[in-house]
């Protein structure tokens, strides 16, 4: 059986554009949300919302700016049902950036916050939603907020017009009791005001698809994924993965897989994603993938047992 409640979010361009700045070319941009189109899922997130003040377009590729006119360029002549998001990180936008929804292709902006800005992002969600979107907050590390800041988060956040709130397990750190632990408490301030709990899992255990899963079980309706499990350093959960496991019947796996098979084996080759040590090591010790990161690119010139030791003795578990 099926809950017809479930929305999934691909975020396969924004997650997995961390990797290399967002340089994707526009070709494989369109093909995957042609595959994406024709999978049949609910939203897709073509990039971040950020602004030019912040990021130099010499640098980053133009998924990391979400403009109008790359949107429309990127979607034009596809037949899709599925909305599409952009993700607005606190402090990274400015006001102006974001259209009036109706001047806008975009239907669900996405606000990513750690606990202590909170309010920051209530700030935003309500700018956006005054402005006609749909609208998501994703606690980011949620692994590692204190639990008073968090419940004082969801109660504020419970008061906003909020489609969802996402758990996000940035370090990709959490067991399924953890996982179960957190949707009950989402849900606990949530669903009584009709927002739904949402689920970002990243992989460093190799838990992103089982956590999923974990959440579906206790009730969390937002669903996040990646073709291939595409995303920084040890990525996310895949959503070929994902789709056989809902059962959904307006769901199609096979264009996901034809597009696996043509855009990212290929790409696979050019740039690298996916669980490896250096990430298992920073998501067992609850840390930032920065460190990994810089272990993947060569900057750092140690043993894996002098990179976890050196990590442990450091961290705060």
């Amino acid at each position: 059986m099926y809950r017809p409640e479930i929305k999934v979010l691909d975020c396969t361009i924004r997650d997995g554009g961390l990797i290399n700045e967002h340089l994707f070319e526009d070709k494989f941009v369109r093909a995957v949300y042609q595959a994406l189109s024709a999978s049949g899922i609910d939203y897709i997130e073509i990039g971040y919302k950020a602004s030019t003040k912040y990021f130099s377009p010499d640098k980053f590729g133009k998924a990391k700016f979400c403009s109008e006119d790359f949107i429309r360029k990127m979607i034009e002549g596809i037949e899709s049902k599925a909305k599409i998001s952009t993700m607005v990180d606190i402090g990274r936008v400015e006001p102006e950036d974001i259209l009036p929804k109706k001047d806008s292709v975009i239907d669900m902006m996405r606000i990513a916050c750690y606990v202590k800005d909170v309010d920051k992002a209530i700030a935003l969600v309500n700018h956006c939603a005054d402005k006609g979107y749909e609208t998501t907050v994703n606690i980011m590390a949620v692994s590692t907020a204190l639990m008073p800041d968090l419940e004082e988060a969801l109660s504020q956040l419970s008061l906003c017009p909020l489609k969802a709130v996402y758990i996000v397990d940035s370090y990709g750190a959490l067991f399924s009791e953890q996982i179960h632990f957190f949707v009950e408490k989402y849900a606990g301030y949530l669903k009584p005001k009709g927002i739904e709990v949402g689920i970002h899992c990243h992989n460093n255990q190799q838990l992103a698809f089982a956590n999923t899963i974990e959440a579906i079980r206790k009730g969390a309706n937002f669903l996040d994924a990646t073709v291939y499990g595409i995303g920084r350093a040890a990525g996310n959960c895949p959503l070929e993965l994902l789709l056989s496991f809902l059962k959904n019947p307006k769901f199609r796996l096979d264009p996901i897989l034809d597009v696996i098979q043509k855009e990212f084996i290929p790409l696979r080759k050019e740039i690298e994603w996916g669980y490896l040590i250096p990430d298992m090591i920073t998501g067992v010790l609850n840390q930032h993938p920065r460190a990994a990161i810089e272990y993947r690119a060569g900057k750092v010139k140690k043993s894996f047992g002098e990179f976890y030791l050196g990590l442990r003795n450091d961290a705060v578990i």
